[in-house]
Parts: structure tokens; C-alpha cells; sequence
């Protein structure tokens, strides 16, 4: 079978030690036996370790960053799109989603596809709405609020118990175990990522996430549950193990099917020593560790670039159970020659 070329634009080449979705991303294309890619990188920092990865971007533009609003990025996207000839644009950081998902007609009239869930269905489902959105649709969720401010903080945890859930409003999320270190996440979070911090009620129990894929009309494309088996200290699962669980992909498969969810998402989730499924988080793409559901049987990120591109795709019915990821440091040797050439033109 002939495979169909195609120019694919990936965010999210930051794979350090809290990374992206983009390198997994692109692997998962890579092997695709559908498409013959051309990759080209999008980045906001010019230290991205997948800027340098020649064997998996063929080229990098340096983008604005989201702060700057959708509309210096959609003028440095034209200006790439002349150049590229861009088919498709994965979006892979929760931060720039909004822009990306504003600019999709414009995107599309010149030529460059997304798949991306509605204004609508990215905003119903933030960490701040997750009690309205865990009421609405039948889930089980943590309590939680906004904080704007450390007095709001100290009037809410007079009424919870340590620990405390501290968590940023796009990334990041610590436990606090008293007044001092909620304030300190508090401060720290909000300096990050600004308002509002999310507190949220500590659940105890294990930590079970399911990537998925849903096609926007209501059918659950692809679904794979694991467990983290390590978890570093910004949260982040550093290894992970597929498993067998139905509760989850019925709960993956009723979320997608209720919210007619179009594109990747993640679901992060506590089976609670009482074994309730908590919904603590939804994330609105695909999610670093999604290279293990490609090992486990489904290329997910080859399937959201054939909806993207409006072809047919078949529900994937089974994966692999007992499949672990391991991630690793490795070192790259990289000449000052190409970073210059990085900062001075914004693209390599």
C-alpha cells in the first residue's frame, strides 16, 4: 500500500523531566504504515531537546508564546504555512489549546487541519469547573475551589482536612501538609501559571490514568488504562504499566459518549481505598506517555492524524496488558553552530 504524505506541525518538544507530548507524539506517527511524514517542530524555547532530534523533526520554527494571543500566532503560522505547506497541526500544551482551537477555521481556510474539542468542551472540563462537571455527567470528583488569594486560602482550608491538593492552573499539583506549605504552593503555582490555584480534596488511594480518543460525534476510538509505577516529585509518571480494568474505559467511553469529545484527552483518575473511581483531572490532548498505548497495540496518535485528515478509522477493540514504560536521561551532543542559527533566524 502506497502511504499518503503529508506535512504534520508538532508543539510540545520540551522532553525534560515534566515533558511534553510532542516526541511521543511524533513516534507514534513515525511508525505509521499509513503516512510517509514530513515533521515540523514548533517551538517556544530554544533549548527544546526535540528541536535537536534530527531523526524525528526534520525542521523547527520557533512560535510565539501563548501569552502573546492567537493572532501573532496565526500571522508566524502563515509565514511557516508559505514555506512548509502545512497539512495538519497537532497542538499538544494545554496552555495554547485555546488559541489554536479559536484559530481553527482560519487554520482550515488556508489549508491546515486540527482536531481539537469546541471552545465549549475545552473550558466545561478545567480543573476550576471539575465539581460542576463531575455533577453533570454523573462523575465521581474530588471537592475543590478556586483561590484567588492567600486569604481565600486560609477561609477554605479551615474547613479541610491535610493533606491538601494545591494545583496549578494548567500543570503542576502538590500536596500540602499544612498552612505554610499550602501557602508556599500557593504562591509558587500562581507566580507560574496565574489565576486561579485550584485547592482540592486529597484522595487516597492508587493513580490510574487512560489516554483516549473520541471523534467528535461520540464513539471512543482508542483507550488504554495504566498504572504510574514511578512517580516523580513534580508528579509526573516516569513508569507505568498497562492493565486490565473495564470500570475504566466504561468511564473513558461514557465521558467521550456524553460530551461528544473530538480529539486526544486524558483521563487522570484515584481508585480510592473505598474502590471509587475519583476523576481528579482531565487533560484536553494527548498526554506525554501516550508512546506506551502505542506499544500496547494503538498507534493513537496515527489514528488522531487520520481523523484529522477525514479518513475512516476503525475502533480499536483490544491492547496489550503487562506493557510497562521506562523513561530515560539522555545526553545529546549539539553544535553551539545550530543553536545560534536557532536564535538568530527561528528556525532550524
Amino acid at each position: 500500500m502506497d502511504q499518503r504524505k503529508v506535512t504534520v506541525a508538532v508543539t510540545g518538544l520540551n522532553n525534560i523531566d515534566s515533558p511534553g507530548p510532542g516526541i511521543p507524539v511524533i513516534r507514534g506517527i513515525r511508525e505509521s504504515k499509513v503516512f510517509n511524514v514530513r515533521i515540523i517542530g514548533l517551538a517556544y524555547e530554544h533549548l527544546e531537546p526535540g528541536i535537536y532530534m534530527r531523526d524525528l523533526v526534520d525542521k523547527t520554527y520557533m512560535i510565539p508564546y501563548p501569552s502573546e494571543g492567537k493572532d501573532a500566532l496565526f500571522k508566524r503560522l502563515l509565514e511557516i504555512h508559505a514555506k512548509e505547506k502545512l497539512d495538519v497541526i497537532i497542538p499538544n500544551f494545554d496552555a495554547e489549546l485555546f488559541s489554536f482551537i479559536k484559530l481553527e477555521k482560519k487554520l482550515d481556510g488556508v489549508g491546515i487541519k486540527t482536531y481539537l474539542p469546541s471552545i465549549e468542551q475545552f473550558e466545561e472540563r478545567n480543573k476550576s469547573n471539575l465539581s460542576a462537571y463531575g455533577e453533570k455527567y454523573g462523575v465521581h470528583v474530588p471537592a475543590g475551589t478556586e483561590v484567588y488569594s492567600t486569604s481565600d486560602l486560609n477561609n477554605i482550608l479551615r474547613s479541610m482536612n491535610y493533606p491538601v491538593m494545591i494545583k496549578g492552573k494548567y500543570y503542576d499539583a502538590y500536596a500540602a501538609n499544612s498552612f505554610e506549605q499550602a501557602v508556599n504552593y500557593f504562591i509558587r503555582l500562581s507566580a507560574k501559571w496565574g489565576f486561579p490555584v485550584i485547592v482540592q480534596e486529597f484522595i487516597r488511594g492508587t493513580e490510574v490514568n487512560v489516554v483516549a480518543l473520541g471523534d467528535g460525534k461520540g464513539n471512543l476510538i482508542a483507550a488504554v488504562p495504566m498504572r504510574k509505577q514511578y512517580i516523580t516529585e513534580k508528579g509526573k509518571a516516569w513508569g507505568g504499566i498497562t492493565i486490565e480494568d473495564p470500570s475504566l474505559l466504561e468511564l473513558a467511553g461514557k465521558i467521550i459518549f456524553q460530551t461528544k469529545w473530538r480529539g486526544g484527552i486524558e483521563l487522570e483518575l484515584i481508585r480510592s481505598t473505598d474502590h471509587r473511581l475519583y476523576l481528579i483531572e482531565i487533560n484536553p490532548r494527548i498526554p506525554a506517555w501516550v508512546y506506551l498505548a502505542v506499544g500496547a497495540g494503538q498507534n493513537i496518535p496515527e489514528a488522531l492524524l487520520m481523523l484529522t485528515l477525514g479518513m475512516e478509522v476503525n475502533p480499536f477493540t483490544r491492547y496489550d496488558v503487562g506493557k510497562m514504560f521506562v523513561r530515560y536521561s539522555y545526553d545529546m551532543i549539539v553544535d553551539l553552530e545550530l543553536f545560534s542559527r536557532l536564535t538568530t533566524t527561528g528556525e532550524l
